[in-house]
């Protein structure tokens, strides 16, 4: 299993990589000043950070104890990377809707358009930083799912 600064390294490079990406297209898409999409991408990766962190040790520790290993088969990554995001935009839509002072409905538009990019990024985010930093139980290892 990964180690606390291991997880912490994962997050962290997920969001800022993230954040170079999202706040530009957001600002974009949805014709908001740069820097409101900035405000709502910082929030957004700050909770996302601490979601993270937490989601994947608990995912992480039932996988293990289901399956014998961590190691995610595809259609497991995908499974992960739906639950992840479900619980993310349940969190994150009221404070958009707050925050740019738009409806909820808006809101949810918004959220979910920003899920479905995040789900597309850390499905390959998150099979690279596998390959990029693999752990030794892997070596031999079936995928489970």
């Amino acid at each position: 299993m990964r180690s606390p600064l291991d997880r912490l390294r994962h997050a962290l490079s997920f969001e800022i990589i993230a954040l170079l990406l999202v706040v530009p297209l957001g600002a974009v898409a949805f014709h908001v000043p740069i820097h409101d999409i900035g405000v709502v991408g910082i929030v957004s990766a700050t909770l996302a950070t601490l979601w993270n962190m937490i989601y994947n040790y608990v995912f992480d520790v039932a996988l293990q104890r289901l399956s014998g290993t961590t190691k995610k088969s595809a259609s497991l990554r995908i499974l992960h990377t739906v639950l992840f995001e479900t619980g993310l935009l349940i969190v994150l839509m009221p404070f958009f809707a707050w925050y740019l002072g738009i409806s909820l409905w808006q809101a949810f538009v918004m959220d979910l358009s920003f899920a479905l990019f995040y789900m597309v990024y850390a499905l390959g985010f998150n099979w690279a930083y596998d390959k990029v930093f693999p752990l030794p139980e892997w070596s031999g290892a079936p995928a489970s799912g």
